[in-house]
């Protein structure tokens, strides 16, 4: 197909045909509208809009329980199903933890606001005051034991109550 057939392709409306391996793939000019839409949204409005197509397309989040599924293996009898079974206890230990902000202190909503700002530099001001304002929600996930605990002591002295998950 031309490139001219293409453009009219994309001005009328109707899909575009299947772009050879090595060739820049053409979008339909709606697609690109929306790609542009998108581009120009701040982070939160991104999260925002990721909330609102969860729930318009209701998507369900999987299930951590299929996480971990140990390939299967040759049985060579009771003895080392014992091994076995302890080496999955072993591995199913946690290692990555989820701080979450469940509510706060209004008198102490200030300075919370700022430990916050502080413990995540990728936060700005207004971002970490609408983060407080919006709690409960996750304020940091996959860290060690010790850093959730950490944050945990940091964020409670300032009127918050966390859970570690």
């Amino acid at each position: 197909m031309s490139s001219s057939a293409i453009d009219s392709a994309k001005k009328e409306g109707s899909l575009c045909p299947p772009t050879v391996q090595g060739q820049e793939k053409i979008f339909p000019a709606h697609i690109e509208s929306i790609a542009e839409s998108i581009a120009k949204l701040t982070l939160l409005e991104v999260a925002d809009l990721n909330e609102l197509l969860i729930k318009r397309l209701n998507i369900k989040a999987p299930s951590h329980g299929m996480a971990f599924m140990p390939a299967a293996a040759p049985q060579a009898g009771p003895a080392t199903d014992a091994v076995e079974t302890e080496e999955v206890e072993q591995v199913a230990t946690k290692t990555a933890f989820t701080v979450k902000l469940m509510k706060f202190d209004a008198a102490k909503k200030v300075p919370l606001i700022k430990e916050i700002k502080a413990l995540l530099p990728d936060m700005n001001l207004v971002q970490a005051k609408k983060f407080v304002e919006a709690a409960p929600g996750v304020l940091k996930k996959d860290m060690s034991k010790d850093e959730a605990e950490a944050m945990k002591k940091t964020l409670e002295s300032c009127g918050a109550t966390v859970e570690i998950e």
